[in-house]
Protein backbone atom coordinates (compact mmCIF):
# COMPACT_ATOMS: atom_id res chain seq x y z
CA UNK A 1 0.00 0.00 0.00
CA UNK A 2 1.14 3.88 -0.74
CA UNK A 3 3.22 5.18 2.83
CA UNK A 4 1.01 8.41 2.00
CA UNK A 5 -2.29 5.91 2.13
CA UNK A 6 -0.44 4.61 5.34
CA UNK A 7 0.28 8.06 6.89
CA UNK A 8 -3.52 9.07 6.25
CA UNK A 9 -4.98 6.43 7.89
CA UNK A 10 -2.40 6.98 10.86
CA UNK A 11 -3.47 10.56 11.33
CA UNK A 12 -7.18 10.04 11.01
CA UNK A 13 -6.75 7.38 13.75
CA UNK A 14 -4.99 9.74 15.33
CA UNK A 15 -7.83 12.50 14.94
CA UNK A 16 -10.37 9.74 16.34
CA UNK A 17 -8.64 8.73 19.12
CA UNK A 18 -7.48 12.13 19.99
CA UNK A 19 -11.55 13.48 19.95
CA UNK A 20 -12.10 10.25 22.24
CA UNK A 21 -9.62 11.42 24.63
CA UNK A 22 -11.64 14.92 24.64
CA UNK A 23 -14.66 13.06 25.18
CA UNK A 24 -13.49 10.49 28.07
CA UNK A 25 -13.64 12.98 30.82
CA UNK A 26 -10.33 12.16 32.43
CA UNK A 27 -10.89 8.01 31.30
CA UNK A 28 -14.17 8.25 33.53
CA UNK A 29 -16.34 7.73 30.30
CA UNK A 30 -15.70 3.85 29.16
CA UNK A 31 -16.51 4.04 25.43
CA UNK A 32 -14.61 7.30 24.81
CA UNK A 33 -11.62 5.47 26.73
CA UNK A 34 -11.66 2.34 24.05
CA UNK A 35 -11.28 4.84 21.63
CA UNK A 36 -8.99 5.83 22.58
CA UNK A 37 -6.90 3.16 23.06
CA UNK A 38 -8.33 2.23 19.44
CA UNK A 39 -7.51 5.28 17.85
CA UNK A 40 -3.51 5.57 19.14
CA UNK A 41 -3.03 1.40 19.08
CA UNK A 42 -4.09 1.83 15.07
CA UNK A 43 -2.28 5.59 14.41
CA UNK A 44 1.08 4.07 16.17
CA UNK A 45 0.60 0.99 14.09
CA UNK A 46 -0.12 2.61 10.90
CA UNK A 47 2.37 4.84 10.88
CA UNK A 48 5.08 2.14 11.99
CA UNK A 49 4.45 0.79 8.44
CA UNK A 50 4.88 4.36 6.99
CA UNK A 51 8.12 4.45 8.08
CA UNK A 52 9.31 1.56 6.32
CA UNK A 53 9.50 3.29 3.35
CA UNK A 54 9.70 7.32 4.41
CA UNK A 55 12.08 8.93 6.14
CA UNK A 56 11.31 9.35 9.66
CA UNK A 57 11.81 13.18 9.84
CA UNK A 58 9.05 13.39 6.91
CA UNK A 59 6.72 10.74 8.03
CA UNK A 60 6.90 12.73 11.85
CA UNK A 61 6.49 16.11 10.45
CA UNK A 62 3.76 15.85 8.36
CA UNK A 63 1.76 13.48 10.82
CA UNK A 64 1.98 16.03 13.86
CA UNK A 65 1.41 19.08 11.85
CA UNK A 66 -1.73 17.45 10.00
CA UNK A 67 -2.96 16.08 13.77
CA UNK A 68 -2.70 19.72 14.83
CA UNK A 69 -4.49 21.45 12.21
CA UNK A 70 -7.24 18.50 12.44
CA UNK A 71 -7.50 18.52 16.13
CA UNK A 72 -8.15 22.50 15.84
CA UNK A 73 -10.77 22.03 13.56
CA UNK A 74 -12.14 19.70 15.36
CA UNK A 75 -12.17 21.61 18.60
CA UNK A 76 -13.74 24.69 16.09
CA UNK A 77 -16.59 22.64 14.96
CA UNK A 78 -17.30 19.81 17.54
CA UNK A 79 -16.41 21.41 20.67
CA UNK A 80 -17.20 25.41 19.89
CA UNK A 81 -13.52 26.36 20.76
CA UNK A 82 -12.67 29.52 19.52
CA UNK A 83 -10.24 30.33 16.51
CA UNK A 84 -8.59 33.86 15.88
CA UNK A 85 -6.45 35.41 13.32
CA UNK A 86 -3.18 35.18 15.17
CA UNK A 87 -4.22 30.87 14.94
CA UNK A 88 -5.22 30.94 11.52
CA UNK A 89 -1.84 32.03 10.82
CA UNK A 90 -0.53 29.40 12.71
CA UNK A 91 -1.84 27.09 11.03
CA UNK A 92 -0.97 28.52 7.71
CA UNK A 93 2.33 28.79 9.06
CA UNK A 94 2.35 24.55 9.87
CA UNK A 95 1.03 24.01 6.29
CA UNK A 96 3.43 25.60 4.52
CA UNK A 97 6.15 23.55 6.70
CA UNK A 98 4.42 20.86 5.76
CA UNK A 99 4.25 21.49 2.30
CA UNK A 100 8.22 22.56 2.31
CA UNK A 101 9.17 19.22 4.02
CA UNK A 102 7.06 17.01 1.65
CA UNK A 103 7.22 19.28 -2.32
CA UNK A 104 10.42 21.29 -2.02
CA UNK A 105 13.14 19.88 0.37
CA UNK A 106 14.88 16.67 -1.05
CA UNK A 107 14.19 15.25 3.02
CA UNK A 108 11.13 12.95 1.11
CA UNK A 109 11.75 10.42 -1.27
CA UNK A 110 10.42 12.04 -4.47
Amino acid sequence: MHPYVLLGGAILSELFGTTALKLSDGFSQPMPSIGVALGYGAAFYLLSLTLEELPIGVVYATWAALGIIGVAGIGVVVFDEPVDLAGLFGIGLIVGGVYCINVVSQMSAH
